[in-house]
């Protein structure tokens, strides 16, 4: 079954959202920190949901909200049905309270796992952190009105008191807030970038800045080594200004687009991504780890693979995540409220250049 993509979207930011989950599937699969260098997918992806969170609270806040909660939850909540009967049954020591499960539904928290669980509840941050900004936007919004360029710096300021006093939220509440603070500039980021600031500002002077963001993140990594040397990740608030560098470049221009309907392979897998990122983004470590557990059991040592058996894993994973893509990936469909399918793909019968980005209209995050 197929559908129509309506006009209107904004390609460039399919085509970022899709790089950004690509390269998150990658560094699981292959944890090589220049990875984390090329593009520092996290910050992209946050600034690219706090853009398009603000069109739609100018319509209705309340309504805003209700609607990012309803296209993010229900997969979770899939995945929380099949995962947590499976983590009991296999035993699971120092089980939380039943309250506690109740992460797994409103995930203001990381949700509890056992260690067998850990490769899928690992990734949920994000959505934690997600959760946690869709619901501080209605009052973000107002503040970047009012004041702007220190509602960015805001959450930066923030994130440096929360490093020099870590015992004030304690460990759980610590790291939610260190979280949100760290990519809460990328996301009001997003919201310069809807109301057309960042568009108004000369292009030397972004690039000015988005360099020295970059250049001084990576300085201050390379200054401070960590027991296993240049860790940026390791360093949240270099790591928040490195991807704050990103985000001013990446969102100043707003490239036309029109290349990626030529290229209908790529356009399809653009789409693809975008249709089921929730999806991706929950089952891809899962997939991951499932390949490596398999690569025993299937004897596959016996393939002459002459040290590429990190292919042969990677390989395994993908096809496992296309299983769990076609069998679930269905759930993203309900949620945006559009006829559940099968396939992921979507035929494309026309594109039309999205306008200007301060103005242009998007579809929500996923």
């Amino acid at each position: 079954m197929t559908d129509t993509i309506t006009a209107g979207r904004d390609r460039y930011f399919d085509t970022l959202r899709a790089v950004a989950i690509v390269r998150v599937v990658l560094f699981h699969a292959f944890p090589i920190a220049t990875l984390e260098l090329v593009f520092p997918s996290m910050g992209v992806m946050f600034a690219l949901g706090g853009s398009l969170m603000v069109k739609s609270l100018d319509r209705s806040a309340s309504r805003a909200v209700r609607n990012r909660l309803r296209r993010l939850l229900p997969a979770l909540w899939v995945m929380a049905l099949i995962l947590v009967p499976v983590m009991l049954q296999r035993g699971w020591q120092d089980r939380p309270s039943w309250p506690h499960l109740l992460l797994w539904v409103l995930p203001v928290a990381d949700p509890p796992a056992s260690e067998f669980g850990y490769p899928a509840a690992g990734v949920l941050w994000y959505l934690v952190t997600y959760l946690w900004l869709v619901l501080l936007s209605p009052l973000l919004l107002r503040l970047y009105r009012r004041w702007n360029l220190p509602t960015v710096l805001l959450p930066l300021v923030g994130l440096l008191l929360l490093i020099a006093y870590p015992e004030t939220f304690g460990t759980t509440a610590g790291w939610v807030v260190q979280n949100v603070l760290a990519f809460g500039s990328c996301w009001i980021l997003g919201f310069a970038h809807r109301e057309g600031d960042l568009a108004r500002l000369r292009p030397a002077a972004v690039l000015g800045l988005a360099a020295a963001c970059v250049g001084g993140a990576l300085g201050w990594a390379y200054l401070h080594p960590s027991e296993n040397g240049m860790d940026l990740t390791g360093i949240p608030v270099a790591y928040a200004v490195f991807s704050i560098g990103f985000v001013l470049a990446l969102l100043r221009w707003a490239p036309r687009m029109r290349w990626l309907a030529r290229s209908r392979p790529l356009d399809g897998f653009v789409s693809m991504v975008n249709n089921r990122a929730v999806t991706i983004y929950l089952w891809h470590n899962v997939a991951i780890t499932l390949a490596v557990w398999l690569f025993d059991p299937l004897k596959l040592w016996r393939i002459p693979t002459q040290g590429l058996e990190s292919a042969v894993d990677f390989t395994i994973a993908l096809a496992a995540l296309a299983v769990a893509v076609l069998a679930l990936g269905w759930v993203e469909d309900l949620a945006a409220r559009r006829p559940a399918r099968l396939s992921p793909f979507v035929r494309r019968h026309r594109l039309q250049q999205t306008p200007a980005p301060a103005h242009a209209p998007a579809p929500a995050a996923a």
